[in-house]
């Protein structure tokens, strides 16, 4: 038997079956498009708003000091402290998002759940193109965070349950890349189009996600937690294909359903196991470390360090530039991460960021003690380059596939909102405070901060993570509640 599911895995059959879960995964991360043109969405659009041309505006993932050569039919005066608001009100609004989005799923299942987050989105874009004052640009900004703080919970949990465990690592990483094809577009059409143009092309992603993921299937494993097993069986034959063998592969769903099922549910599951405890211990750690890396920072200096350097390159194409190595190398993650593994990425993707943090920290040292840095202009732009790269291959994409990996089906809901709420509020608590840092200590120390955090995220991902690679569902739980042994996989 062994042998005959070996065969029925091999050859044309393989990609056959496996067609739907990328299918399914595409369309539902178009949700993840969704939150990228929203989280950069600001940076093309404030400077349209403000009251001179040289303008500066914080947002969640650039910087622009110029106006943008778009053509502005702006009614409004944007001042900067509206404009930080603006662009900060989205990580609030993710945050209280992060909160019901598991139980909501849990209720209207993965499939409806995604569908009903496409409202708020397109709600929000039709504010924005009809909005008359800065109050409802604030309740737009908000009514998006908290789609978007929703969607980082539901999008991972369905991609990681429909995924069989031979391409679950590519099928997660795809939530990341989405964000970052979301966030280049943005910045390249907002560059041509006025804010309303832009905001109707982001509205017609919510169109686009309905159109096409009303016909993708249900998550089985939600089928049978709703003890729906006909249905669990019309979904895993959709997803795997007429060819494949299901039967065992249900029984083990069947099985950690059951299993959880005897357990009684609370919010304090989450904590009540040691398996439970490191599970919440990984996916909170890796969050944390993702925003403690300083991503939003750098890329909110992205401009400053090319002026520094001695680059002529328009702002707006300094971070089309950043933002596009980053959607490149998400795409490079998708396809090495099931064979390098996420373990050995994250500690891979945490050295190599903290290196390149002390590089940027050491040519601002040399610059702001007035030390003659005109032969290290290649510095700090080869040190962003190789920061956004070893970022979208370990840090970016690996904290939301262990949250949709490590977890039961019990404990899921509440543990992937607090995970969700974590990065979020680091999101605001990093893109508020760095201004302010940058100020009081310097861009060195500021810089050299965070390189330590992530020499500390290179311990914390070697010693503390667990590796989920090629691994069911079910055996990953096996493997969290078994005690540790020095030499920890």
């Amino acid at each position: 038997m062994e042998a005959v599911g070996m065969m029925r895995q091999s050859g044309p059959q393989q990609e056959s079956r496996k067609l739907w879960q990328y299918l399914a995964t595409c369309s539902a991360c178009l949700m993840a498009f969704a939150v990228g043109t929203a989280l950069a969405w600001t940076s093309p659009v404030l400077p349209q708003f403000a009251p001179t041309n040289s303008t500066s505006n914080t947002t969640l993932n650039t910087t622009s000091n110029t106006a943008s050569n778009a053509t502005s039919d702006s009614r409004l005066i944007i001042s900067e402290e509206e404009g930080s608001w603006i662009s900060s009100l989205l990580a609030i609004g993710a945050i209280i998002g992060a909160i019901p989005a598991g139980s909501l799923a849990d209720k209207l299942g993965r499939k409806k759940g995604i569908l009903s987050l496409s409202v708020p989105f397109f709600v929000s874009w039709i504010m924005i193109i009809l909005a008359s004052s800065v109050w409802l640009f604030y309740v737009a900004r908000l009514i998006v965070g908290i789609a978007v703080g929703a969607a980082c919970v539901v999008v991972p949990t369905y991609v990681s349950e429909i995924a069989e465990t031979s391409s679950r690592g590519t099928l997660g990483s795809l939530f990341q890349l989405f964000i970052t094809i979301g966030i280049v577009l943005t910045f390249v059409i907002g560059s041509v189009v006025s804010y309303i143009g832009l905001s109707i092309a982001c509205a017609m992603v919510e169109v686009l996600l309905v159109a096409t993921f009303i016909w993708m299937p249900e998550s089985p494993t939600w089928f049978v937690a709703q003890g729906r097993k006909a249905d669990a069986v019309k979904s895993l034959e959709v997803l795997r294909g007429d060819s494949y063998d299901i039967s065992e592969e249900l029984a083990s769903i069947q099985k950690a359903a059951e299993e959880q099922a005897s357990r009684k549910s609370s919010p304090f599951a989450v904590i009540k196991t040691r398996g439970s405890r490191r599970a919440l211990i990984s996916s909170l750690g890796t969050m944390a470390f993702q925003q403690l890396s300083g991503i939003n920072a750098v890329i909110f200096y992205t401009v400053n360090i090319f002026k520094a350097a001695g680059s002529t390159m328009e702002p707006s194409l300094a971070a089309i530039a950043v933002a596009s190595v980053q959607m490149v190398m998400s795409g490079v993650a998708a396809v090495i991460i099931d064979k390098a593994g996420k373990k050995p990425l994250l500690i891979f993707s945490s050295a190599v960021t903290a290196c390149c943090l002390i590089a940027i920290a050491f040519y601002f040292k040399l610059l702001e003690g007035n030390s003659d840095v005109s032969k290290l202009g290649w510095l700090p732009l080869t040190s962003l380059v190789i920061f956004m790269m070893a970022f979208s291959v370990g840090l970016g994409p690996i904290p939301w596939m262990l949250t949709g990996e490590l977890f039961t089906v019990e404990t899921k809901p509440i543990a992937s909102s607090l995970a969700v709420m974590t990065n979020w509020g680091l999101v605001f608590l990093v893109t508020k405070t760095f201004p302010t840092m940058k100020t009081q200590f310097g861009s060195a120390i500021t810089f050299s901060i965070f390189a330590i955090i992530m020499g500390i995220s290179a311990v914390f991902s070697f010693f503390i993570v667990p590796e989920t690679k090629g691994k069911t569902l079910e055996a990953i739980q096996h493997k969290l509640h078994r005690k540790r042994r020095r030499n920890i996989a």
